[in-house]
């Protein structure tokens, strides 16, 4: 029973949130409003506003958690949110872009990524947003509002597939891989492994050796990590 319920995961990914936010540098809290929803009071009244992500996972033991393809759906409404597009703005081109592309995860396909600006056009003249009015409208603006979610994404038949969070693409994000937690590409084992062995040992030589893996990937992989830890 505890074997089928892990291979559930197996090339989908599972984070929790704050791994999540780790791996992405997205606040906590605006991951748990895009996959949950949220509560505000307008007027004195409460009201809900609607989860953006349709997530993939169930709650696993009562704890919210992100498919890999829920992690790029997150990181690209992020990146409109930075610049300035409005939460209310975002989930209505979240629907509007579902129906277009006909998928749960529309922002994380090659549709969405070569047709993007005109799926979201419509949306910014209907909504008065002017940030994202001002992004459609601007193709260099469009451009650079995806740049750094498109870096080092990789699709497979239209769809995210794995994602290269590195320049030297030595560390890959793969839900086929360790359920989607950051490995070297060589030889997959986890970068945070590979990273507390390096503390442990106190040398990249001793921790590629026991882990049989080369001196650069213990190198890419304690880069990684150091990374992350200076992002949190």
């Amino acid at each position: 029973m505890r074997e089928r319920g892990i291979g559930r995961f197996v090339g989908i990914g599972i984070y929790s949130v704050p791994q999540a936010s780790r791996l992405t540098g997205i606040p906590p809290r605006s991951i748990r409003r895009w996959m949950l929803g949220y509560d505000y009071t307008s007027r004195g009244t409460r009201n809900r506003m609607p989860p953006a992500v349709r997530g993939q996972l169930p709650r696993l033991g009562g704890v919210p958690a992100l498919s890999f393809l829920d992690l790029q759906e997150v990181r690209c409404l992020h990146a409109f949110r930075s610049h300035g597009v409005s939460w209310h703005t975002l989930r209505l081109a979240s629907e509007q872009a579902r129906k277009i592309v006909g998928r749960d995860h529309p922002f994380s396909t090659g549709r969405f990524r070569d047709d993007g600006r005109r799926i979201l056009t419509t949306v910014a003249k209907d909504s008065g947003d002017l940030a994202l009015e001002d992004i459609v409208t601007n193709q260099l603006g469009f451009e650079k509002v995806l740049r750094d979610f498109l870096k080092g994404l990789e699709f497979v038949e239209d769809q995210a597939a794995r994602w290269f969070p590195t320049k030297d693409r030595r560390v890959v994000i793969d839900p086929a891989r360790s359920f989607g937690q950051p490995v070297v590409i060589t030889e997959g084992v986890p970068t945070l492994v590979l990273s507390k062995a390096f503390k442990a040992e106190r040398s990249l030589e001793r921790a590629a050796e026991w882990y049989r893996v080369e001196v650069d990937s213990v190198k890419a992989a304690v880069a990684f990590e150091q990374r992350l830890q200076l992002a949190a």
